[in-house]
């Protein structure tokens, strides 16, 4: 770029200077006192701006009327010298001469390779005369003054950090990207101007260094003995060659290829050519030993094709299989298109699938393996559709392959068989899994010990104490926390955990299980989901809220079992609430949710939960068989009581709601005979603590006992309605305001229970109203019925509308409108100001 204005006070407004201080520096010096003798080199890479620096130079000297030349001179012209590292001998050492003499004014710009003997001696000679200006890449603010001297403008800081990185800060590749800008065109191809300019530099470069510039284009790594083998040159002559390309201004200042030079010359270089390279590069990794993830990043996307780039591809993926699965998905996709056997890559891509969630295509690609008799890896191909099929619900199916596989077949992986089979009620097979594998001579790995565990931590909740099988599951998901996304599963130990703890009365174990797989992806995102939805299960069983960030995004399709669970979250919610409308609005998704999956083992408490609010809706029918299932599912285990308390509980629940006292003693007892832990104590005693109160016997210690029960159990908000139904049902007042400050003091998740000598005293009315019936207008003034405010309350309906009669009484109300004008007013009176 030549400047126009060679004026002094032109050179901060000169493009040609912008962002390099060096050579602005240099021009600024020249402009001060064009006659003073200067003798100095300027050096940089190609593309640096050496030339433009020149001309703006030579501006100056004109402007002051010096004459100028490009050639060694000894008639008192300036002499302005490019690209000397191109000059022979003779002419390198006349410029050394001239240097000499004290009233000289040269300049000799140079690039850094190729450095001749001469070309360093008459640098020498310069830098004594004056400091070398080194040219070179900008940074990041000087891309930014450059741009807005050539648009007008600043550019944004997005604008700015991309035209940066794709230019690397070279100046002749933010001087050609300029223009595109000032049009609005994006940046989507190598701007011809540039092509040509780079084709012409290519041109003059050796075949080697053209080979590397095109190595390092293909994402080659730097490693020498890879390049030396694919450029045909000893390691010795590499350091030259990396200094040539570096030379060209190609290169970054950390060694990587420029984006947009990358480009171009992938652009200029045959196709051919290209896949030769590409194919030489495979072949060289293949031979060493090394990591084959760089190299097969390197042909992502470039169409490589042909067996030794198939054979790098496929075994990067095998390498990034434990750690990165999204990363080895791509790969084998790539190996498959690049001609490796499809069907020797099909078990392989059906587990890569599945560990990022994927499940159709890792169904897909399993089925495709099952069903060709002579395809290689179908126990793996058996091992992801069993936990696929398991994940989305069809855990008898998951069961049925491991069944076919058999024991020989599973190997060191008979034990993760162990919790499908026990969860569709196959106790004896499950058993002889984990006896055959323990009779087998295997490498005791992680992973296989984490299956032990966890086969027999869900065994020990069939037979033996429940914190012995919380310990071997929760051991087992801290054993696979290290292998985060990679771990394959028909179900993580977090979720076994955290199910096994929810029928223990243990949430507060469940809780931390599950935040740890969280944060560690245990699983990888098609456990996310389910560790996400069995948290929020855990949070709402304990009284707790759950905020909508932590729920999968209602636009999000799940699988039948996470579908099963997200429907029962919003009835159990809404129950929650005592909000029969909401409730009856979220019955519909459930009950297609319970009608897709069958039922086992893992899905009592969402199932319990869903017969509580269809006996509460009348829709007690679209259970019948799920509810007859569970029971026969639990006979094949033997009832053990560590999971049927919990059925029997929401069963006790559910006769209550539909008015039906002997299906709910029939309940009771089971779960009084059940009563081998303190968990099914617990439950045991609360049922039949409500029973008692439904028949109209409250005795208030008896009661709040159950209650304190209940709470320690994980269940606060059951223990709160019973307190709540018992106070509503005694007619004696002290007792009643007992079991209602019980009641409120259970609600709360934090608070502990009050005793009977614990109650705190009433409180004293505040203003016009007491605190009870301020609480009763909040609730009128939200548009709550009698009947809902009472169950909030733990009051009776006819309670709440006599504290609503007195309430317009002392407001001097007419109407309900102007009683809910006046409730309005004065609530928003004694509002704290910042809740405005």
């Amino acid at each position: 770029m030549t400047c126009t204005s060679p004026c002094a006070r032109d050179i901060d407004t000169n493009p040609a200077l912008a962002g390099c201080a060096p050579a602005r520096n240099l021009c600024l010096k020249v402009a001060a006192d064009p006659e003073a003798p200067l003798a100095v080199a300027v050096t940089g890479p190609g593309g640096s701006g050496k030339t433009a620096t020149l001309d703006v130079l030579a501006a100056l000297y004109r402007h002051a009327g010096l004459p100028v030349t490009r050639e060694p001179d000894r008639d008192g012209a300036v002499i302005l010298v490019d690209d000397a590292q191109e000059l022979d001998d003779a002419s390198l050492e006349a410029l050394r001469e001239v240097a000499t003499e004290r009233a000289a004014r040269l300049v000799v710009a140079y690039r850094p390779w190729p450095r001749p003997p001469a070309l360093s001696t008459l640098g020498a000679v310069l830098g004594r005369m004056h400091p070398p200006v080194v040219l070179g890449h900008l940074p990041r603010a000087g891309v930014v003054d450059r741009l807005t001297l050539l648009l007008g403008s600043c550019p944004t800081d997005e604008v700015s950090a991309g035209i940066h990185r794709i230019t690397g800060g070279l100046p002749l590749f933010v001087d050609s990207v300029a223009p595109l800008l000032r049009s609005g065109n994006p940046i989507q191809a190598v701007p011809p101007n540039l092509v040509e300019v780079l084709r012409h530099d290519l041109d003059r470069l050796s075949p080697a260094v053209r080979g590397l510039l095109l190595a390092a284009a293909l994402g080659s790594a730097p490693d020498t003995e890879a390049l030396a083998a694919l450029l045909d040159v000893r390691s010795t002559e590499l350091v030259d060659l990396v200094e040539a390309a570096r030379a060209t201004g190609l290169v970054a200042e950390d060694g990587q290829l420029i984006p947009l030079a990358s480009r171009a010359i992938l652009d200029m270089t045959p196709t051919l050519a290209v896949h030769a390279m590409q194919q030489r590069l495979a072949a060289i990794h293949l031979s060493r030993n090394g990591s084959l993830v760089p190299t097969a990043r390197s042909l992502l996307d470039t169409g490589a094709s042909g067996p030794r780039v198939a054979a790098v591809l496929e075994a990067a993926a095998d390498e990034a299989l434990p750690e990165s699965p999204h990363q080895a998905a791509e790969f084998y996709a790539a190996a498959a298109r690049a001609g490796a056997p499809a069907p020797r890559l099909a078990a392989r891509r059906a587990q890569a699938a599945a560990l990022t969630g994927d499940l159709d295509s890792a169904l897909r690609l399993a089925d495709q393996v099952l069903t060709d008799e002579q395809a290689p890896e179908r126990d793996r191909a058996v091992l992801v559709a069993a936990a696929v099929l398991a994940q989305r619900g069809s855990l008898a199916r998951s069961a049925e392959l491991y069944r076919w596989l058999g024991v020989a077949g599973l190997g060191v992986h008979a034990s993760v068989a162990v919790p499908a089979l026990v969860g569709v009620g196959a106790l004896e097979e499950a058993k002889g899994m984990l006896d055959a594998e323990a009779a087998r001579n295997h490498p005791p790995t992680v992973r296989s010990a984490a299956a032990e565990l966890m086969a027999s931590g869900i065994l020990g909740t069939l037979t033996g104490a429940p914190a012995g099988a919380l310990s071997h599951l929760t051991r087992a998901s801290a054993l696979l926390e290290p292998s985060g996304p990679a771990v394959l599963l028909p179900d993580t130990p977090a979720a076994l955990t955290a199910l096994a703890a929810l029928h223990c009365g243990a949430p507060d174990v469940a809780e931390s299980v599950l935040q740890r797989a969280i944060s560690v992806e245990l699983g990888g995102p098609a456990a996310a989901t389910r560790h996400r939805l069995l948290l929020a299960w855990v949070t709402t069983t304990r009284g707790g809220s759950v905020a909508t960030r932590d729920l999968p995004s209602s636009g999000d399709p799940l699988e039948p079992r996470d579908e099963l669970f997200a429907a029962a979250l919003d009835v159990a919610s809404a129950r929650r609430r005592g909000d029969r409308a909401e409730l009856a609005a979220t019955w519909p998704r459930a009950r297609e949710a319970v009608l897709r999956y069958p039922v086992d083992l893992y899905v009592l408490h969402p199932l319990g939960e869903l017969a509580v609010a269809a006996a509460r809706l009348g829709e007690r029918g679209w259970l019948t068989t799920h509810l007859a299932d569970a029971e026969a599912l639990l006979d094949r285990l033997g009832r053990p009581a560590f999971w049927a308390a919990s059925l029997h509980w929401f069963g006790v629940q559910a006769a209550i709601a539909a008015e039906s006292p002997r299906e709910a003693n029939r309940h009771t007892a089971a779960l009084v005979r059940a009563s081998a832990n303190p968990y099914a104590v617990a439950l045991a005693t609360g049922a039949r603590s409500w029973l008692r109160v439904l028949a109209g016997d409250v005795e208030p210690d008896s009661v709040i006992a159950a209650a304190r029960g209940l709470q320690s159990v994980g269940l606060p908000w059951e223990a709160a309605q019973l307190a709540g139904q018992a106070a509503i049902r005694t007619p004696d007042r002290k007792a009643m305001s007992t079991l209602l400050n019980c009641a409120r003091a259970l609600s709360q998740p934090t608070a502990e229970p009050a005793t009977p000598a614990q109650a705190p005293p009433a409180a004293e009315p505040a203003g016009p109203l007491s605190d009870r019936e301020l609480e009763v207008a909040e609730l009128v003034v939200a548009g709550l019925t009698y009947k809902q405010v009472g169950e909030r309350l733990f009051i009776s309906a006819k309670t709440v509308e006599h504290h609503v009669a007195r309430i317009r009484q002392r407001l001097g109300c007419t109407t309900r409108s102007e009683l809910i004008e006046e409730l309005r007013a004065l609530l928003a009176a004694r509002r704290p100001p910042d809740q405005d």
